[in-house]
């Protein structure tokens, strides 16, 4: 299997999984929250307040952009090129869909998802659909934006859950909105928010950004794990070649012994993502199709191509 097909394939599998964590994430906001008047966190969570604020001469997705290209701009620099590349593509995708989605999908629809259901439902069904967008962006290397970038160069150098230094963000842009004028369409105009109802929205928010930091976590978690393979062919040297060539992940050579056949023998121990896990089985069927694999799952993975172990940097003593 030629090693720049992998390359190419794996470039749009990331791609297109973004693409529609994106989409997902983006139609949360358009068909269910902005339609109640709810408020989050994130440069979304800021674009939604200008937008409230101006009674909607300012767009969430205009505001979103500008905001995005100077943070952008550290992102691009402290976690690299392939977190720029992808980002900039992300929060190009999200801009435009801010624009341009509300128009594009029917009021029946955001009528039936959004205002018949209720505010509390439509914070959960948001704060799901962006849990899960954002956490499939993260996972691939991307990111929405704004307090992502944030949480990305924070959890660089920290052991702390994206989730949980995004809803440390959130929760200050939400209790901000206190102090912001929002107006809300009734009939053919708009009207000034009371401040009652703006302490409502706040609770909402909050309850928001906890329900996504959460499912944020749980995505990420779950697309992380990391599985062990023991495998035992004839052609043993080939496929560890292979693995190392074409794949990019280690491979151990182990001396083992048959206890049955008496007879010695070399074990392949390979550990890789859980998501490379199906490529990984294909590949070594292409090469060994009586080959002997053991697959089991690991946590705390640490080293190249993994996770790293990040330890707090404590002051020198005098």
């Amino acid at each position: 299997m030629p090693k720049h097909k992998i390359s190419f394939w794996k470039l749009i599998k990331e791609y297109g999984i973004m693409m529609l964590g994106l989409l997902f994430s983006t139609t949360g906001w358009t068909a269910v929250r902005m339609p109640n008047n709810l408020i989050s966190g994130g440069v979304t969570g800021i674009s939604s307040i200008i937008q409230y604020a101006t009674g909607g001469f300012i767009k969430a997705g205009y505001c979103y952009f500008v905001i995005n290209a100077i943070l952008l701009v550290v992102g691009f620099w402290v976690i690299g090129t392939g977190f720029g590349g992808k980002t900039i593509f992300a929060v190009a995708f999200v801009s435009v869909a801010l624009v341009f989605l509300p128009e594009w999908i029917p009021y029946e629809i955001i009528e039936t998802l959004a205002i018949k259901n209720g505010k509390l439902m439509s914070v959960l069904m948001g704060a799901i659909m962006s849990g899960v967008g954002i956490g499939m962006s993260i996972s691939q290397g991307g990111s929405t934006g704004g307090t992502d970038i944030i949480a990305l160069v924070y959890t660089k150098y920290r052991n702390v859950s994206p989730g949980k230094v995004i809803l440390a963000i959130d929760v200050v842009i939400i209790l901000s909105s206190l102090f912001i004028p929002s107006y809300v369409k009734v009939g053919d105009g708009m009207e000034l928010m009371p401040f009652a109802d703006k302490v409502t929205t706040v609770v909402y928010g909050l309850i928001l950004v906890t329900v996504c930091g959460y499912v944020i976590d749980l995505y990420i978690s779950g697309s992380k794990q990391s599985v062990q393979l023991f495998i035992l062919s004839k052609k043993h040297e080939e496929i560890a070649d292979g693995i190392v060539k074409d794949l990019h992940r280690g491979v151990t050579v182990l001396e083992g012994k048959g206890w049955y056949t008496k007879q010695s023998t070399e074990v392949l121990m390979v550990v890789t993502r859980k998501s490379d896990l199906n490529l990984m089985l294909r590949y070594i069927q292409s090469i060994d199709s009586e080959a002997f694999l053991s697959v089991s799952s690991v946590n705390g993975v640490y080293g190249k191509g993994f996770d790293t172990i990040k330890l707090k940097k404590h002051a020198k003593s005098e």
